[in-house]
């Protein structure tokens, strides 16, 4: 899907909501909420108001690393972007070129055997493409004084260079570097092995605790899973590639009582839903997974656990958007992004949200 709006480079969000005013916490962010393709403008506050006793909201609990790091091939500096580790050790990187506000130009991974260099002493051996990812995405061998030859601690190589040397990934919008704790979302929970998300899963950043708190007064439930994101390509929008996720069984349980009874079911973020529609079966019945999921959610293959979703705001080409019209159909998604560029929505990572219900069918019902 390809929407007709263009979006104006004002519209970028440039720093995160907190900064822009005295005051101001992370949910000081704008709510679009579409039914179908009735639209309604609210504060992101509000949103306890419009979700009703009964409705569950799935989070994902991925905590967010800081995956860009500095780097050198022979004397060109790069900026690398560490997206995804495989269970082989390796990990699919992206190589970009510095510019000082974001590293915003993509640069070709390969060929094969190209060496980066990183502070540290650790070194990368870019070996192969990632799958469809063309030369953007190529899986890299590390290795260094620190990596001893395994896997785990090849791993555990990068992630200490991470934790040391590396800042989050950032794009030219954003006005400046911010630090690691603007890209958490209240939910991000540190795995055990250290893995995380290259990129924010940025739809339940405008969270806090407070509001938190006040859904849960009010009757609506949340249900964690974990998906790991890769890092979205600023270019091409080509769709995801196979991304590691897990839903626990408490909250495939959860899932199931939802839909037998007369709550909705609410995604937050594109990532929320990939996961729990990865273990949804043929029946719809959600049973606890985890692995690696290649899934992609189209309008043809159309999704069957998900009644809504909470999500930012998504380029006009980005593969994203079939997401949403598996949901909520292409006029609902045409008429949201039509309001949302005519009343000055922001978007991106700090930007404003979108909440896609279904439509209204009468006074306090809505339909799955």
């Amino acid at each position: 899907m390809t929407l007709a709006v263009r979006v104006p480079q004002a519209l970028s969000a440039r720093v995160p909501a907190e900064q822009r005013g005295p005051g101001l916490d992370r949910d000081a962010v704008r709510l679009l909420v579409s039914r179908g393709t009735e639209v309604s403008h609210h504060a992101f506050a509000e949103l306890p108001r419009l979700l009703r006793a009964g409705d569950l909201l799935v989070v994902n609990t991925s905590s967010t690393l800081a995956a860009a790091v500095d780097g050198r091939v022979g004397h060109a500096r790069v900026v690398v972007h560490f997206s995804t580790r495989g269970d082989d050790g390796r990990w699919a990187i992206e190589l970009r070129e510095p510019d000082g506000r974001g590293t915003t130009r993509a640069r070709a991974g390969g060929p094969a055997g190209t060496r980066v260099r990183l502070p540290g002493g650790t070194r990368l051996v870019v070996e192969e493409p990632v799958g469809a990812g063309g030369d953007r995405l190529w899986w890299a061998r590390v290795c260094g004084p620190e990596v001893l030859g395994a896997p785990r601690a090849a791993g555990a190589g990068v992630l200490g260079t991470l934790r040391e040397f590396g800042r989050p990934i950032r794009y030219s919008y954003t006005e400046r570097d911010q630090p690691l704790s603007a890209y958490q979302t209240v939910f991000a929970l540190p795995s055990a092995d250290g893995a995380g998300s290259a990129e924010m899963p940025s739809a339940a950043r405008p969270f806090t605790a407070r509001l938190v708190a006040e859904l849960v007064s009010r009757g609506v439930q949340f249900a964690p899973v974990t998906l790991h994101t890769g890092v979205a390509s600023a270019e091409s929008h080509e769709p995801p590639y196979p991304e590691w996720f897990a839903v626990p069984e408490a909250s495939a349980r959860l899932i199931n009582a939802v839909r037998a009874g007369a709550g909705r079911v609410v995604a937050v973020g594109t990532t929320a839903v990939r996961a729990v529609e990865s273990a949804a079966g043929g029946d719809g019945v959600v049973r606890a997974a985890e692995g690696w999921t290649g899934l992609v959610v189209t309008p043809e293959r159309g999704v069957r656990v998900v009644d809504g979703l909470l999500t930012g705001l998504h380029e006009p080409r980005a593969s994203h958007l079939l997401m949403l019209e598996a949901i909520a159909g292409s006029a609902a998604v045409d008429r949201g992004y039509e309001e949302a560029v005519a009343e000055h929505y922001l978007w991106h990572e700090f930007g404003d949200v979108h909440l896609v219900l279904p439509p209204s069918t009468g006074a306090g019902n809505s339909s799955r």
